[in-house]
Order: structure tokens, then sequence, then C-alpha cells
């Protein structure tokens, strides 16, 4: 059953961003904060996928993957790492205010602190492992892509895709692993090798939608000089 919802979460989750990308732009990016904070929520629970050990914060890490690649491919690096800072600042806020909103003495009538404590209350070990190597591996993904776009003259798209995304997501994996439980476990080669076959599984997922954005593109990048990039004409309604 977890295989199955983790097929059917993670096309979503891939559909969702390709939604984005034909709104824009700013919806792309949008896209990539809300994932942003909302893996910091998922990752507290953990799940079994194809006998291996997952977090379910792993399925939307791989979402943010494509969202830069495809600001990376359309609008460039400068925009992509933007794009990467901006949810990384988003992250980080909702880590201060998740953690600022415990502190408040619950009314009589609360029944959510209870829940709302046993999801926020992360350790700082994981924390900083998540902050830290969503960071570096986002940074890497988007300099890869650019650097593999550039020396094969724009050709090839799966290729830098999946070599952008499979090299982060390698740095990603060790990072937040020896980070977040050097000296917890014994076995952190085999956690770190878990929780990248689950990230490799969602890479090799995304690239057919990298390619549909060639045939989605939003009508900012049809139509350059138009200035806003909040364009609503493609729906229905509005023809």
């Amino acid at each position: 059953m977890n295989e199955f919802l983790f097929i059917v979460m993670s096309l979503i989750s891939l559909s969702f961003v390709l939604f984005a990308f034909r709104l824009g732009r700013v919806y792309l990016i949008g896209a990539i904060v809300v994932c942003a904070v909302l893996m910091n929520i998922f990752v507290v629970k953990g799940i079994t996928l194809f006998g291996l050990a997952a977090t379910g914060g792993n399925i939307l890490y791989a979402s943010i993957f494509l969202a830069t690649d495809i600001l990376d491919e359309y609008w460039g690096r400068k925009i992509a790492f933007q794009a990467v800072m901006i949810g990384f600042f988003a992250s980080v806020f909702f880590l201060i205010t998740s953690q600022l909103i415990l502190l408040f003495e619950p009314a009589n009538f609360d029944m959510a602190h209870g829940a709302l404590k046993t999801i926020f209350t992360l350790t700082p070990r994981i924390v900083a492992g998540s902050m830290v190597a969503y960071l570096a591996a986002q940074s890497l993904d988007v300099y890869i892509f650019n650097k593999i776009k550039k020396k094969t003259s724009y050709k090839h798209l799966w290729l830098r895709n999946l070599g952008s995304t499979l090299s982060s997501q390698l740095i990603d994996s060790a990072i937040f692993t020896l980070i977040a439980f050097a000296g917890v476990y014994h076995n952190l080669l085999q956690i770190m090798f878990f929780a990248y076959i689950i990230k490799v599984m969602i890479a090799f997922l995304d690239t057919p939608f990298l390619y549909l954005t060639r045939h989605l593109k939003p009508n900012e990048l049809l139509h350059k000089n138009e200035k806003s990039h909040f364009n609503f004409s493609w729906f229905p309604w509005h023809r």
C-alpha cells in the first residue's frame, strides 16, 4: 500500500510543479516555498518503501529539484539560485515560528497543543541537518545543471536533469545523515544508501515532467514583453 501511495503522491506533487510552471515563474517559486515548508513537517513521519526506511519529506523534496531545474532551464541560473534562497528563508521562518507557537500557554479549550508539540518538537541536529543539506544540495543542483547545459550546448535535457539531481541528492543524503545521526546510529552508510535510493526513484520519475514543460510554456515565456507574471488568460473561463 505504501508503494502505491508513494507513486501517487510523487506524481501529484510533480504534476503540481508542472501546473505552477504553466502559470509562470512566480508560481513555480511559490511551489518551492510550499514544498520546502511541508517537507519539514512530513519529515517527522517515518515510513517503509520497497523494504527501505524513508520519511514523508523525501517525496516532496524531489519536487523542489524539478522546480529548480525548470527555473534554470527557462530563466537561468541566477533565478534558480534565488528560488533556492527564498525556499531556505521560508524554511527558517517556519522553523522559528513553529518553535515560538509551542511556548504559548494553551487555553483550557485547546485541542491542538499536544499534536503540534509532537510535530514541531524537532531535535536541533535534525533541523540543522535538514537546513544545511537543503542549501548545499539545491545550490549544487543549480550549478551542475547549468554546467551540463553549457557543456552539451543546450542538448540532452535528460542528462542535465538526471546528472544534477542524482549527484546533488547524494550530497543531500550524506550531509543530512552525518549531521543528524552520526554518533546515534552505527549503520550510517545503510541509512544514507536507503535515503538515496528513494530519491533516485523519484528523480527518474521527474524527467518526463521536465520534457512536458516544452509543450506547456507559460505566457510570460511566449510573450516576453508582458510585464505581469500573473496571467490567467489560458484558463477556459478567461477566453
